[in-house]
């Protein structure tokens, strides 16, 4: 007989060593795992019995800060001192006093004390109290009324009159009243209007007390959902019952606060042991392998729906949520109950020269700037602050500050400062600003949809005023931006019809004197509203589509005019909307064709941001301009981000300097070094030099001593008609040295 194989009773050792393995392995398992329960379930109950403790400690304080608030309904009332120390009213002060404060708040006993400290009026239960408890409860508190003289004494109402805090003086304590624990609080008795004024130390007190019996502790119970809630001057020795001591602020004992006990660990343990016995005892291999799995897949599956919850309630550029988890923070924020200490508003922001980075360095570099923008924003808040990107390169903040606009304006300074300084993006500077509109909450009845309206109204006015800056909304932008649509449809119909809208022309000087052109001006006279100024027209017609008619109208008249008297310059102010128009150049090369004007004649002026537009519509009809002999002149020139890159690769005829710096120019202004550094940098590309808002001698005497080569302004001439200026150039003697 041949000899058995050793390699089925090595197989079956090794089977059964890692059985025996794998069963001590799960011994040992269960073992843990029912160790781990068993400590796990007492500290979840320790932890419990320490929130509990931390709310009942909680439900006194709250109480105790809610019973003087309660008070303040009728301690802070004209009526209230009429019918109690200038005229007692004992059945009024039984209705509006006594039975208001026990039926609506629950208030047990009422007492009101005279300057002396003595009751004129005492309640309880919504009955005359007896002169024998009344004496025995004053007794008893009276101690705190005395702190309520000294804290009134101390300059206490004073302070609160004159706003420099939020409540009057209070006394709110607990204490034993006739035998019974008790929230006492006391409040003087003051004007709501402050048309009524008592001599300081003369003030009727109002005394509540609560008394912290078994109905009482039921309705807190119910309130804060604590179980077997009740107040004992012994401590219980029943097991499952948690107690804390109740004091007064001399640390003497009140009373006892009692609760049954939750243990939600060992709810826990009870459920828990059978079931964990049984699965390692029937299926402990098979459980494992399914709660592997089951893991993995819930984890999967969870991780799924947090990303779906987070992107459907974020930006996917920045992370911050979006405009609809904005609202809907909002809306909760309006919802929660005013603090007379506490204000929200709203600040909602909106880059400005966005799109020139935009289209200057492409999209990728929008996106990290607007991710860049996000960060900085993100570092200048607190965290009871929430901040959302609304779309775009729009912003919104909702912020929590004190009352008054400081707060407002503080974060907003802040902001404009940050977002000011250079961003690197793709290793070049990039340069934006910030325009902010601001909405305060003035009730508790604000609708989150109102607000942001408002916020996005002040935040037009932002930009509509120079941009980045910020500006709270006014009721009056209402009325501003209604007179916008009205300006709109009127000036549409000035555009249809023509015989509203002329054009004014305003010299321009040579430095001996001589006129060598005119800047054309765009003037509206409404046949009912009366002369229209062009910055409230001219920014309507912008932002409505308009300006181009309205442009074309100027550029008309003026080459009408320029056809006239070769030779001189006329000059046109172009908005960008016009230069993104592919077929503007077509449109100026067609009037000139008309009118028989000279292209050497006409000046062209842009703003420094038309500049950065690279490879856009605007740059290419610069360029065409440029080539017909065209000239080119740079309107307010150093109010923007223009650098002498851009002045080298758009070479331009002439820039004007900004009427700002020309307003300041005094000897020891730092303005005339700026003027002389804009002055000295043009002549040196070649570029002549046109100061305008020239009002003064002075100023006069300081641009020629710099070197400016054209004069501009009302010292030498204000805007006039064309006939007016043909007449200024026919008549030499008329014009200014």
């Amino acid at each position: 007989m041949g000899m058995q194989s050793p390699g089925p009773i090595k197989q079956w050792r090794l089977s059964i060593g890692t059985l025996l393995f794998v069963g001590l392995g799960l011994v040992l398992t269960a073992a843990a795992t029912l160790g781990f329960v068993l400590w796990s379930a007492a500290a979840v109950d320790r932890r419990a019995l320490d929130q509990q403790a931390a709310l009942a400690r909680h439900v006194i304080q709250s109480q105790l800060a809610r019973v003087p608030h309660e008070q303040e309904s009728i301690t802070i009332w004209d009526d209230s001192i009429v019918n109690t120390s200038i005229a007692f009213n004992e059945e009024w002060i039984n209705v509006n006093i006594g039975r208001w404060m026990l039926d609506y708040f629950g208030h047990d006993d009422v007492l009101i004390v005279n300057q002396a400290n003595q009751p004129i009026y005492a309640m309880a239960e919504g009955s005359a109290m007896g002169d024998a408890r009344r004496d025995a409860a004053l007794a008893q508190i009276m101690p705190l009324i005395s702190q309520m003289r000294v804290q009134i004494a101390g300059g206490g109402l004073d302070a609160y009159n004159a706003g420099s805090v939020a409540h009057p003086p209070r006394v709110s304590e607990l204490a034993v009243i006739d035998g019974t624990p008790a929230l006492v609080s006391i409040s003087p008795i003051i004007s709501d209007s402050g048309t009524l004024t008592q001599p300081t130390g003369s003030e009727y007190l109002h005394v509540s007390m609560v008394r912290l019996d078994d109905d009482y502790a039921s309705r807190l119970g119910e309130e804060y959902q604590i179980p077997a809630l009740s107040f004992s001057f012994a401590g219980s020795a029943v097991p499952g019952i948690a107690e804390i001591p109740l004091t007064d602020i001399d640390g003497r004992f009140i009373a006892f606060l009692e609760w049954q006990q939750s243990r939600p660990g060992q709810a826990l343990l009870d459920q828990a042991i059978p079931a964990i016995a049984g699965a390692f005892l029937i299926a402990a291999l098979i459980m494992l392998v399914l709660m592997r799995q089951l893991w993995r897949n819930s984890s999967a599956l969870e991780a799924g729906r947090a990303d779906a919850e987070f992107q459907a309630a974020h930006d996917h550029l920045t992370g911050l949520p979006n405009r609809l988890r904005f609202e809907s923070a909002l809306t909760q924020v309006l919802m929660q109950r005013p603090d007379r200490d506490r204000r929200i508003s709203i600040l909602v922001m909106d880059l400005d020269r966005f799109k020139t980075v935009n289209d200057t360095l492409g999209h990728r570099a929008g996106d990290d700037l607007i991710r860049a923008v996000g960060q900085r924003l993100s570092q200048l808040l607190g965290p009871d602050e929430i901040l959302a990107r609304l779309g775009g390169d729009e912003f919104a903040i909702i912020h929590r500050h004190a009352p008054g606009l400081n707060g407002p304006f503080v974060l907003s300074n802040r902001i404009i400062d940050a977002i000011g300084k250079p961003f690197d993006i793709f290793g070049s500077e990039a340069f934006v600003g910030v325009s902010i509109g601001i909405a305060t909450v003035e009730s508790e009845e604000a609708d989150a949809h109102e607000l942001v309206r408002k916020a996005d109204i002040a935040l037009y006015e932002a930009k509509a005023g120079g941009r980045n800056r910020a500006i709270v909304f006014e009721e009056t932008m209402n009325e501003l931006l209604q007179n916008q649509k009205t300006i709109e449809v009127e000036l549409r119909e000035a555009l249809r019809l023509k015989d509203q809208l002329s054009v004014a022309f305003q010299p321009l000087f040579a430095a001996d004197g001589s006129i060598i052109g005119a800047e054309a001006l765009a003037r509206w006279t409404h046949p009912r509203l009366g002369q229209i100024s062009p910055t409230h027209f001219v920014p309507v017609a912008e932002a409505t589509g308009l300006i181009g008619a309205l442009g074309s109208f100027v550029l008309r008249v003026a080459c009408e005019l320029g056809a006239k008297w070769p030779g001189y310059t006329f000059a046109v102010n172009i908005s960008p909307a016009q230069l993104r128009d592919a077929s503007f150049p077509s449109t100026v090369f067609d009037m000139l064709a008309q009118t028989g004007m000279r292209p050497v004649d006409l000046e062209l002026e842009v703003t420094e941001g038309i500049l950065l537009e690279e490879a856009s519509e605007a740059a290419e009809a610069l360029r065409i301009f440029r080539a017909a002999d065209i000239k080119i002149a740079l309107d307010d020139f150093g109010t923007g981000y223009s650098s002498l890159n851009y002045l080298k690769r758009y070479p331009v005829d002439r820039v004007k300097i900004d009427r700002s710096f020309v307003s300041q120019l005094a000897p020891g202004s730092v303005s005339i070094a700026i003027v002389q550094a804009m002055v000295t940098l043009a002549h040196a590309l070649r570029i002549d030099v046109t100061a305008e808002g020239v009002e003064t001698q002075e100023q006069m005497a300081v641009l020629r001593a710099l070197g400016c080569n054209v004069y501009q302004g009302f010292l030498l001439s204000a805007p006039i008609p064309s006939a007016a200026f043909e007449k200024l150039l026919t008549e030499p003697e008329s014009r200014v040295a």
